[in-house]
């Protein structure tokens, strides 16, 4: 049979301080009444240090308490001690202002250039010490990432509910009619679902957006004229321009197209469509310190219109 050693209690800071302020002020009633604690409490962690290092700390007398021997080479351990948890807490609180290491976001490439250029720009800024890396694909690529734990945070369409992952609305842009500033349709303020189908589509290969422009045009389907599937939102921007085709694209991807006249958004008749876009992260992990900030900027600094998002849900 095994002879089981002595149980020792696991010593703590709190101990620790007690200790100390016991060996400085050489009283356990001064010292209870400096750390407000009971003298009972003081004299019952004294104690189970000394049961832990497995020597008396203290002879007491009835005029003074004074060190050990063993006491006296605990208090200077003791001191080192104390002395490095506080360098640790300040080097985390420095941590905490200024985030270092990396920090891996998984969004596809239409999120990348139209949705986190400032919350990116504005990261760098506050964290430059923090090397980012993104990971681009689409969005069930993004969350399989996060689940198994490759990925901290990610960019994806909503609405999604998955068991352990956390979504948070931060981008919600209606889809309009792209058009070439030349077009027959260009000059209209909105376009009906039905007249869409009688021109060459162009559409994107997959995703979130391609589900909403199916579910649209789906009674017009003997009509429709499927011209392309491209996969980029630059491709469609470009080859929309050149006049190879219409397309539906969220409003805030083709901005500058508009503002400089290359291009033309014209609103759809009937039920608006939303694309939605949410952070995604796991509920049960710690984020590190970098994806903290990370969510904390990009949910200041892309808002989600209220109407919109109320519309959406219509």
């Amino acid at each position: 049979m095994i002879k089981q050693g002595p149980v020792r209690h696991r010593m703590n800071f709190a101990y620790l301080e007690g200790f100390l302020e016991v060996a400085k002020v050489k009283n356990f009633s001064r010292a209870a009444s400096i750390l407000y604690r009971t003298q009972p409490t003081l004299s019952q962690q004294i104690q189970r240090l000394e049961n832990e290092f497995g020597g008396k700390l203290f002879d007491r007398d009835f005029k003074a308490v004074r060190l050990t021997q063993a006491g006296s080479t605990l208090r200077r351990y003791a001191e080192e001690i104390l002395a490095l948890r506080t360098e640790a807490l300040d080097a985390i609180g420095q941590i905490k202002e200024h985030p270092t290491g990396s920090l891996r976001i998984g969004t596809n490439d239409a999120t990348c250039l139209y949705v986190l250029p400032n919350a990116l720009a504005k990261f760098r800024k506050l964290y430059p010490q923090v090397q980012v890396n993104i990971y681009r694909n689409f969005s069930h690529k993004i969350v399989e990432k996060i689940q198994d734990g490759n990925l901290e945070v990610g960019i994806v369409s909503l609405p999604r509910t998955i068991k352990g992952l956390e979504f948070i609305p931060i981008f919600t842009g209606e889809l309009k009619l792209l058009l070439p500033p030349d077009h027959p349709l260009a000059g209209r303020k909105e376009i009906t679902p039905e007249e869409i189908s009688f021109y060459p589509l162009l559409l994107p290969k997959t995703g979130r957006t391609r589900k909403l422009i199916e579910n649209l045009l789906r009674p017009y389907k003997k009509s429709l004229q499927i011209s392309m599937e491209l996969a980029s939102v630059e491709i469609i921007k470009k080859y929309v321009s050149a006049g190879i085709g219409i397309s539906l694209l969220p409003e805030a991807f083709a901005q500058a197209e508009v503002a400089a006249g290359t291009l033309k958004l014209v609103s759809v008749q009937g039920k608006k469509l939303f694309r939605e876009l949410g952070l995604a992260y796991r509920r049960a992990t710690d984020l590190s310190l970098p994806a903290k900030a990370f969510l904390d900027i990009v949910k200041s600094s892309v808002s989600v219109p209220a109407m919109a998002l109320a519309a959406s849900a219509r």
